[in-house]
């Protein structure tokens, strides 16, 4: 059995720019980085809100095996019926009560380690549908309590907050082997090793349009900042690619991440 298990985890894939990004920078990745499984973030993935059959087959098939979900993953879709219809492996937040059972969480075997991969959603400055959160850090608890103890376990934080984040990851240092925020599409320069040895950073970033403001057309959300009014989001649909991503390499035996980087790229 190998020594280490390495992840690398693709941020919140934003529209028709992100899945393009996906399938571009995959197979450059295999090849530079060897990773054992590529994860990837899809709330935004269906014009950057929620997800669509088509859409997921477009990145699945670009070779994410496991993806996490966000406050928008229920917008396009029913995320109960994809459950039904497919076998698409998505970890929705575990303290969302819509959730199906399917979704709760995920677990894969990689070279004899199980790795497990759960999804939770902050609950301060963040509208998720208006619908009522179960608290994250209780969840969480209660959601450790059910899984094996042999396994490599990587939390997404799907959360507005850097508090929400940055407490989090202090909680579970030790208990998971990695946890890293998204939702805010800025990539932060703090991944690094907490005292226990989990893996952390408060935010992967997005990966969409590069020319944008977190994805959507600048024009828009400029124009929103100068009269107050209601937009409509619309994401470009050609020019630049960021790509924001974090490579997590997991002792196999310890369960704790020994190496921490996160990946920036920017394409044409």
């Amino acid at each position: 059995m190998p020594d280490k298990t390495k992840i690398i985890f693709i941020g919140d894939i934003s529209g028709v720019l992100g899945r393009k990004g996906v399938k571009e920078i995959i197979p450059k990745w295999k090849k530079k980085y060897s990773p054992d499984i590529f994860v990837g973030n899809i709330e935004n993935l269906a014009h950057n809100k929620g997800v669509t059959p088509k859409t997921i087959a477009e990145v699945s098939e670009a070779g994410i095996e496991i993806f996490t979900g966000g406050n928008h993953i229920w917008k396009k879709y029913d995320i109960t019926t994809l459950a039904k219809e497919s076998d698409y492996k998505i970890a929705c937040a575990i303290n969302d009560y819509r959730t199906p059972q399917k979704y709760r969480y995920q677990k894969v075997d990689i070279n004899g380690t199980p790795l497990i991969v759960i999804n939770l959603a902050g609950r301060t400055f963040i509208n998720y549908e208006d619908e009522p959160l179960a608290n994250p850090f209780l969840e969480i608890d209660k959601m450790l309590e059910e899984l094996p103890k042999d396994a490599n376990i990587i939390v997404d934080l799907h959360a507005e907050a850097t508090s929400d984040k940055r407490a989090m990851g202090f909680y579970l240092d030790g208990r998971v082997s990695a946890i890293f925020g998204t939702h805010t599409h800025v990539p932060t320069a703090d991944a690094q090793i907490l005292p226990k040895g989990t893996g952390y950073i408060t935010d992967v970033g997005m990966t969409g349009a590069h020319d944008s403001v977190l994805g959507i057309k600048k024009e828009i959300i400029i124009e929103k900042f100068l009269t107050d009014k209601k937009i409509v989001h619309d994401l470009p649909r050609t020019g630049q690619i960021e790509i924001n991503a974090l490579l997590l390499e997991i002792d196999n035996k310890t369960h704790k991440t020994t190496h921490i980087e996160l990946l920036r790229e920017i394409i044409n």
